[in-house]
């Protein structure tokens, strides 16, 4: 009996061992980092030899091409759930929902936790849903119950929270028991956007806070190589849009061009604008728009080009305006001294992103051409092994860079 007891013991600890084993195979880890307003070209002005490492031993994207418009709250939602904005209703930073009758705002933390504005299934929702956890910092929707899941763990937004501490919350996910831990984490930071905000994507603060980054990367991957699971690590370093110049002498004025009392309520901030006009004046704004038109584009709700895959969800109103690269449109009460922005057509590649990547998943010293960012969700789903819900992506665009 003494023996029996002893050998099935050992018999289970072998046991678990496997299935630990096939549990890590069957489900890898996979750490998101997303540098907010992170243009594709900084490395190429700036020093930066940890994603100039992660170029070497992963694969670096020539750029990862926004969805339109390309604002913070639709992209980081985009990545997420590989809908683009029309699709997945996030379609400004802030914005009215006349399905819902209600007001979403980028600095309103209840309406950012309401589920119901949220289309779509983002990836930590498809992860939780099969049975693996998911872990999220400050990620767009992720306050939020959509589909009845939340991600495991999650935080409501605190600019003020130091990066370094932003380090810490990985490494202790990753240092928990395995039935606890994190197959998915998801993380956001601000930076260098506010910089490239304030002074410019050609400025020597944005150069210097894009090195500073880069330090702080390098301080995580010296963290996390410290957890005995390091080596089946996956990671992405990405962004959801890029930064362009803009200056006082080329600036907009919409209420010089319409008169305000024709608008019932207007959505978005520089440079986009989605307005909802009275009650049978839509013709007449939409024509002093385009008589006026220079620097700037006009749509119809629904007549935008089939390319920017937005403007048909009734969130996005009667019509958009948008200006041309380095143009910005304000009203006369709430102009700007920005140095930079974004929101621009998303072909212009100044709006696009970075993409970095390296784990056991990837290629080596593999670079891969511009892809967009709806594509982002079904890459997710491969690298962790989990089925996927239908997107606006697909696997065949970003396959190239995983290994057989």
């Amino acid at each position: 009996m003494k023996r029996f007891v002893i050998l099935v013991f050992v018999t289970f600890v072998i046991v678990s061992a496997c299935n630990k084993k096939e549990s890590i195979e069957e489900h890898p880890y996979l750490i998101v980092l997303s540098l907010d307003g992170f243009r594709w070209d900084y490395p190429q002005f700036a020093n930066t030899p940890t994603l100039d490492s992660l170029r070497n031993v992963g694969v670096m994207a020539e750029s990862l091409k926004p969805s339109f418009p390309t604002k913070t709250f639709p992209n980081h939602y985009t990545i997420a759930t590989g809908l683009y904005p029309d699709h997945h209703g996030i379609v400004m930073n802030n914005f009215y929902a006349p399905d819902l009758a209600k007001q979403y705002s980028l600095r309103d933390r209840e309406s950012i936790a309401d589920g119901s504005f949220y289309g779509g299934e983002p990836i930590w929702v498809t992860t939780e849903q099969q049975n693996l956890k998911a872990a999220t910092l400050f990620w767009v929707g992720a306050t939020a119950e959509i589909k009845n899941k939340r991600p495991t763990f999650w935080s409501y937004y605190d600019e003020e929270l130091p990066f370094k501490s932003r380090i810490d919350s990985i490494y202790s996910w990753l240092n928990l028991p395995e039935i606890e831990r994190p197959h998915l984490i998801m993380v956001y930071y601000h930076e260098p956007d506010l910089t490239g905000h304030i002074n410019g994507p050609d400025s020597p603060e944005l150069i210097a806070e894009v090195e500073k980054l880069d330090n702080y990367l390098n301080t995580l991957f010296t963290e996390l190589r410290k957890l005995e699971i390091y080596n089946q690590l996956n990671f992405i370093i990405t962004s959801d849009h890029g930064m362009s110049n803009i200056s006082k002498e080329r600036q907009i004025i919409l209420d010089h061009i319409i008169d305000t009392s024709d608008i019932e309520y207007w959505d978005g901030s520089n440079p986009n604008y989605n307005l909802k006009v009275k009650e049978g004046l839509i013709d007449k704004v939409y024509n002093e728009l385009k008589s006026a038109q220079d620097n700037y584009q006009v749509w119809k709700h629904g007549e935008l080009p089939e390319r920017l895959h937005y403007g048909n969800n009734i969130r996005t109103h009667d019509m958009t305006i948008v200006p041309n690269e380095g143009w910005s449109i304000y009203w006369s009460w709430a102009s700007s001294n920005s140095m930079g922005t974004h929101g621009f057509d998303n072909d212009i590649k100044d709006m696009h992103a970075i993409f970095y990547a390296a784990g056991p998943a990837f290629k080596s010293d593999y670079t891969h051409p511009t892809f967009e960012n709806v594509n982002l969700y079904i890459l997710f789903s491969k690298i962790l092994n989990i089925n996927p819900v239908e997107t606006d992506g697909s696997i065949t665009n970003v396959e190239k860079m995983l290994k057989k």
